[in-house]
């Protein structure tokens, strides 16, 4: 084919006469070709300096063997078997040689006919994880769709094992006839589950729709589900409900143990019989709905606890999907932190590049126990005090360090915070055991244990600020600070 750009000195343009490779040979980009099978056909130079690769060793490689990553986790596979392009995602990854990169990638699906052939992936690269996370430049926020939703799976941040084997789970039962039912703590994601789970599925040309079930008020809750007629009580009009809304495509009830039993019993005859009757009305109406829960704790002690009927539970939790919380996902954390910054860069005005390693490593020792949503605050809560500085550094936490250590203070539940965050103390783990009769709450054992390992440190370093800090893993402002609220002076551990 011929394509005819003016005159061009009275020649026609014929595309197939450019040498592209030249062109990507030339690229600042990395370019990476592969074929449907993600074999690598083509890798420029740019993208062995990025990767401290040789071109000749990579080429015919496939990129799972290139790279530390499984076809689930993998950006190319993912477009490979999606067929749709992945654009500007921001991507952590280890070559086979344990390089780590911080990259965005954009990759976009070469076709034959109908038919995946290959694809074609442009890398950005910012920095190499070395003392600090970089953070890497803005990509567009991309507006909500026509069926009301924001997200897809591959919005889906992480390379956890738990989150992949969550995410394939739902990917494959997205278009199934069974409702699912999500189970994971308060900001983990559920909602981004859902709406991928929507869109992944066949009824995703239809509106998405959702209630938060401990939004809304128990008298209120059931004509809204259900619809009401005109004259069924004071003021009721003629109006369908949510179920009636959702026909043919999705219903999430998002934090469904907030709906009171009673109505849990109607909802059950409603997926049993597959109609649904208007509040006031003698008319049944078919339905064809698929239905998504959320329940922020496992079904079974939710049963226990008579937040949820068995019966009910027998028919939303056909298909069961566990979403980790962040402490069990340590390895994302880098990742997370990263797209939060540029999201909020881009709100804010800021222009966060890093995060410094005291930082890094208090949230590595972190519990999280407000997940994702809780990370995103505290990143907020920084941005918003930074200024002009591009690090982000303890002092912009200051505000937030003394509830952080109260809620899960240093050397203390330790069992549940990342095995990686406990393998750097230096110290034996202590457990402060309270004995009947001493008088002392777990509080009070808790603040004098602490007060016990920052002595010894200082002690052993006979006052050294620095050296006591690198050894308990804090930084020197956090151990002024805890120096302070035990009553330590460092006069006190100082060789005359």
């Amino acid at each position: 084919m011929e394509f005819s750009y003016g005159d061009m000195n009275g020649d026609s343009f014929d595309i197939r006469e450019i040498d592209f490779i030249s062109v990507m040979d030339s690229m600042d980009e990395g370019v990476i070709i592969t074929d449907n099978r993600g074999v690598i056909q083509y890798y420029n130079e740019t993208q062995a300096k990025i990767d401290g690769l040789d071109c000749q060793f990579v080429v015919g490689k496939k990129v799972t063997d290139i790279y530390q990553l499984s076809g689930d986790t993998s950006l190319i596979m993912l477009c490979i078997r999606l067929g749709k392009p992945i654009r500007n995602r921001t991507f952590f990854y280890k070559t086979k040689f344990g390089k780590i990169a911080n990259t965005i990638h954009s990759i976009f699906p070469v076709y034959r006919g109908a038919v995946v052939y290959g694809t074609i992936c442009f890398v950005k690269d910012y920095k190499i994880l070395r003392n600090t996370t970089p953070v890497v430049s803005i990509p567009e926020v991309k507006p909500t769709r026509e069926n009301g939703t924001s997200y897809t799976f591959a919005d889906i941040i992480g390379h956890n094992h738990e989150l992949v084997r969550s995410v394939n789970t739902s990917r494959v039962a997205a278009d199934s006839v069974s409702p699912i039912m999500l189970i994971g703590e308060t900001g983990t994601g559920k909602e981004l589950f859902a709406q991928s789970i929507h869109n992944q599925s066949a009824r995703s040309r239809k509106p998405y729709v959702a209630v938060n079930c401990a939004a809304i008020p128990e008298n209120l809750l059931e004509g809204l589900l259900f619809g009401t007629t005109r004259g069924a009580f004071t003021g009721a009009m003629d109006k369908p409900g949510l179920l009636e809304q959702a026909n043919g495509s999705t219903l999430f009830l998002d934090e469904l143990l907030s709906m009171p039993l009673s109505l849990q019993a109607k909802m059950l005859r409603v997926l049993q019989e597959k109609k649904v009757r208007r509040i006031g009305s003698s008319q049944e109406i078919n339905l064809n709905v698929k239905i998504i829960t959320s329940v922020n704790k496992a079904p079974r002690d939710a049963i226990q606890d008579g937040e949820l009927r068995i019966d009910l539970f027998y028919r939303v939790g056909v298909v069961m999907v566990k979403i980790p919380p962040l402490r069990d996902r340590s390895d994302d954390l880098e990742e997370l932190i990263n797209h939060f910054i540029l999201t909020l860069n881009k709100a804010l005005g800021t222009n966060v590049r890093s995060i410094s390693s005291e930082v890094m490593n208090l949230f590595r020792g972190y519990n999280w126990p407000g997940n994702i949503r809780e990370l995103e605050h505290l990143l907020e809560g920084a941005l918003n005090i930074i200024g002009y500085d591009e690090e982000l550094s303890m002092k912009h936490f200051s505000a937030v360090f003394e509830s952080m250590e109260n809620m899960n203070p240093p050397g203390v539940d330790t069992a549940a915070a990342p095995v990686a965050s406990r393998r750097k103390s230096r110290f034996p783990e202590q457990v402060p055991v309270v004995t009947p009769g001493s008088g002392k709450t777990l509080v009070e054992y808790q603040a004098e244990q602490e007060k016990k390992a920052v002595s010894e440190v200082l002690l052993a370093t006979e006052g050294n600020i620095t050296r006591a800090a690198v050894l308990l893993g804090i930084s020197r402002q956090l151990l002024h600070y805890k120096m302070k609220k035990h009553g330590l002076k460092r006069s006190a551990f100082t060789v005359e």
